[in-house]
């Protein structure tokens, strides 16, 4: 039991062991020692399960502490159990509070509990009630006078504490034992008990109450049944938001508008893709919204030139006034011409008024409140323009992170001072903007849902001030597919979770979901297996069926030999290469291959030459080639790079994992054909059984300790191939689910049945990652047939083109499925009007993730200004979700 002590305003920690004899029922007993000069105020506990050597595995749901005021004269019993997350505990998300009008109360626990009457012989009730409606309170109904003999008008009134917490003491002294009771629900303006709670009379049991003990009470939540609440929500990416003020691309400013549509429309949620910094070129590749070079740092491009001032010059103000129609102009995002118009803007205002901004209080307080990063990103955005390059590397002597030496270079350098100054400026104005879109959303019953990347750039403020926390030698990515043979090799560094030191990723990662909440109430987790485990690729390689899981739970050669494989690591390991495949591989050009790239060995056997021994490698040689034969001879060899049956674990000499998809290479004809079938075996074992229980604990202790005082509503992307335990994680987690029913979750179906959603889940037609509905329906006639029929439950032939009626259907169905969530991208929902939509199906499309050089430019056929004006579009979309009491 981790147990903290409140003196003077100073919390001390103690880790208490407690005892069992039956592995069931545990206890300790402790003494509060302390001083008429540092008296105890109060105490506060919670439990957790440790290993031999004291480190925890697993800790209860602790965001409501159970804190009490001390009384050194008094006993405490406290006869409660383990507390795992709410089942209710969206009812306690900022999303839910947003949408229901209800208030946040700040917590205040101690000064609540330290006002509470204490008796002779006391009694704490305490409990969790977030299924109380707005206008409700709680009170407690019981079988003696002193709790109303069970009168449903002599009820007893509780006192809210913060946290949809309640609590009462009451004086049970002359109270003969056991007491029965009851919480009860009261009607604040009639003051009358609406509802019992359910099920059996909760009771005392055999604890009794001596003199100057207190007795606290706290154990099941609330056991009243809440109403089922399901939203209906729009998915944009803001920069697709197009409004008759932007700028060539959405921004903040954008949202307020925005926001008065949804709500007319009858929507409570707003999902936006990162709205991090992403610049480390100024090019095209930085308008990925994923690829971010902090994750706390705002994208300047989502700056509110408007609400940023107007410039004095007349001149200037004409210039970008035509630059500004020209981009509106545009039916996609220009993102270089964006860049260099915006970031000039601000450089324009910062010159004419950022002196006297930045000696403001406001600018003050936000630089204190933001020091943890706010510093380091500005240093590394002013070295970024001063070298021309992001890379880290290559800017001599600041290449390692050093916040004197850095402090220096602001003291001596007038260009650097104005360049980090302009940066932090910049930030402080980014900040207002979406606190001021968050706030007026919210004045809708709207919430903001913000997105956390499952990475960062490798040239990134994070890596450049924290390298130990990440693996810089390995790239994050996904195994292969029957659709994608190779994988996908994203490029960004992984995460070194074994750090356990000041700055671990947990508390890294914490940080940032603390910095997201004034801008948002729910929050969607990308990629989230890769809290369980990531799919890593050496940074030699470029294909991602050359990569391993990590953590892993990698072979020894003792192992791979018990399921009955002569294990010969130089034959296994290093690329098979014999005449054979030579030959197949590269036809013609074969003995140019040998003499040029190749290393004779014995039996017949070939190696690449060291200049030539990874993928990388290869490709940097080839990259200035584009002829048909040097494109033969660089597949080829890649193919031969990824032509082995195991991959050595970079951690673990000795160790080894077996290559995915491997047996379509011809390494595995060498096996005889028992091995193969031992293979297969081993195989099969190892990505699909060997490591459930170990990814299951391993995302558990980092969902607890990520996501362990967010008050946002956690939904997470759990696409593509996953363990069998995310299910069960994410449920325990109160993480929502995604649902697609293109990409089903049950074995062997190729659409999924929206009525079997889950209500813990999100459900949606399409993602950013997948080609809109209208542009799905034309990729692959049969597959779209074969929808019409089973789905949709229509005959004939399907339409060549989706018919806005039938759009209709497809998110109508989406709306009524028993999910809580259901969002639905604005391509989508436009497919729905012919008048609305992009008349290049083409051009809805927002990411292409086969496609490495994809450009994330799609934008609005519309403005916000015309849907608002296409009342009859709004109002069908509202009665859709009224009628499907969302």
């Amino acid at each position: 039991m981790i147990t903290y002590i409140h003196v003077g305003g100073r919390r001390k920690s103690y880790d208490l062991s407690m005892q069992t004899q039956d592995g069931d029922l545990w206890t300790l007993e402790t003494p509060v020692m302390e001083s008429r000069q540092r008296p105890v105020e109060s105490f506060e506990y919670f439990y957790q399960v440790e290993d031999a050597d004291g480190k925890p595995i697993v800790a209860e749901w602790h965001r409501n502490e159970r804190r009490y005021h001390f009384d050194a004269d008094r006993d405490y019993i406290l006869p409660d159990q383990w507390r795992d997350i709410p089942l209710q505990y969206h009812l306690l998300s900022k999303a839910y509070r947003t949408a229901e009008r209800i208030a946040e109360m700040q917590r205040d626990t101690a000064d609540a509990v330290t006002r509470l009457p204490l008796f002779r012989k006391t009694i704490i009730f305490r409990v969790l009630a977030p299924q109380l409606r707005q206008g409700e309170s709680l009170a407690i109904c019981g079988n003696h006078p002193s709790l109303g003999d069970w009168n449903p008008s002599r009820f007893i009134r509780m006192h809210e504490v913060g946290e949809s917490e309640w609590i009462l003491s009451l004086n049970v002294d002359n109270i003969s034992f056991p007491l029965e009771y009851k919480y009860v629900v009261i009607d604040d303006s009639s003051h009358q008990l609406v509802r019992w709670e359910e099920g059996e009379n909760r009771s005392t049991g055999e604890y009794k109450v001596s003199d100057g003990q207190v007795l606290v009470l706290y154990g099941e939540n609330l056991r009243v049944r809440e109403t089922m609440w399901r939203i209906a929500g729009l998915v944009v990416p803001l920069f697709a938001v197009k409004t008759e003020a932007s700028f060539g691309t959405g921004d903040f400013g954008d949202l307020k508008p925005l926001a008065d549509w949804a709500a007319d429309a009858g929507m409570k949620m707003i999902q936006l893709l990162p709205v991090f910094d992403t610049t480390t070129t100024h090019t095209w590749s930085d308008s990925n919204p994923y690829n971010c070079i902090s994750l706390h740092a705002l994208h300047p491009h989502y700056m509110d030139l408007a609400q940023l001032g107007t410039l004095e010059d007349a001149t200037k103000r004409n210039r970008y006034r035509k630059r500004q129609r020209e981009l509106n102009a545009l039916g996609y995002v220009d993102y270089e011409a964006v860049d260099r118009i915006k970031l000039d803007y601000i450089a324009d205002v910062f010159a004419e008024r950022g002196t006297e901004e930045l000696a403001s209080p406001e600018y003050a307080a936000f630089c204190a409140d933001n020091k943890d990063w706010l510093y380091a990103y500005a240093c590394f955005c002013a070295l970024r323009e001063h070298y021309h390059t992001a890379r880290t590397s290559d800017w001599q002597d600041y290449a390692v992170y050093d916040a004197d030496k850095l402090e220096q270079l602001y003291n001596d350098d007038e260009a650097f001072r104005r360049a980090v100054d302009l940066a932090c400026f910049t930030q402080y104005h980014l900040h207002r903007q979406l606190c001021d879109a968050a706030e007026y959303a919210r004045s809708k019953d709207i919430s903001l849902e913000g997105d956390l990347p499952a990475g960062v750039c490798r040239d990134s403020v994070a890596t450049w001030c924290h390298p130990e926390l990440f693996r810089l030698d390995m790239t994050f990515g996904c195994p292969p597919e029957p659709t994608e043979p190779r994988g996908q090799n994203w490029g960004i560094p992984t995460y070194d979770w074994t750090r356990s030191k000041q700055h671990d990723v947990t508390s890294i990662l914490r940080n940032v979901l603390k910095g997201m909440e004034p801008y948002f109430d729910a929050l969607r987790i990308d990629h989230v297996v890769s809290l369980f485990r990531v799919w890593e690729i050496p940074v030699g390689q470029r294909w991602a069926c050359l990569g391993h899981f990590s953590p892993s739970l990698p072979l020894s050669e003792e192992e791979i030999r018990s399921y009955g494989i002569d294990f010969k690591r130089e034959l296994f390991t290093t690329p098979f290469i014999t005449d054979d495949i030579i030959r197949d591989f590269f036809g013609i050009h074969a003995d140019f291959v040998r003499d040029n790239y190749l290393e004779r060995k014995p039996y017949g056997l070939y190696a690449l030459k060291k200049d030539f021994d990874t993928q990388g490698k290869i490709q940097r040689r080839f990259d200035n080639m584009r002829d048909e034969n040097s494109l033969w001879i660089c597949e080829g060899l890649q193919h031969l790079c990824a032509n082995v049956l195991f991959v050595e674990d970079p951690y673990q000499h000795g160790m080894y994992h077996p290559r995915y998809g491997v047996a379509s290479n011809p390494v595995y004809n060498v096996l005889s054909a028992s091995e193969k079938e031992a293979f297969m075996g081993l195989y099969d074992n190892y990505f699909f059984e060997r490591h459930q229980y170990y990814w299951q604990t391993t995302a558990e202790r980092r969902l607890d300790g990520l996501l362990a005082d967010t008050h946002l509503l956690v939904c997470a992307e759990d696409l593509g191939m996953l363990p069998k335990c995310v299910g069960s994680v994410l449920d325990r987690s109160r993480v929502l689910t995604l649902e697609v029913q293109q990409m089903p979750k049950r074995h062997g179906e190729e659409f999924a049945h929206l009525e079997n959603n889950p209500y813990r889940s999100v459900a949606t037609p399409t993602t950013h990652d997948m080609a809109p509905m209208r542009l799905w329906w034309e990729e692959n006639r049969g597959r779209t047939q074969r929808y019409w029929i089973t789905m949709l439950q229509k005959e004939g032939r399907a339409p060549l083109h989706l018919p806005p009626h039938i759009a209709e259907e497809i998110v109508s169905r989406h709306l009524y499925c028993p999910s809580m969530l259901c969002m639905v991208s604005i391509q989508d929902l436009l497919a729905m009007d012919s008048n609305l939509c992009s008349p290049n199906v083409h051009d809805e499309r927002g990411n292409a993730p086969y496609d490495s050089f994809n450009q994330w430019k799609y934008r609005m056929n519309v403005t916000v200004e015309e849907l608002k004006k296409s009342t009859q579009f709004t109002a069908k979309l509202k009665t859709m979700i009224t009628r499907s009491k969302r």
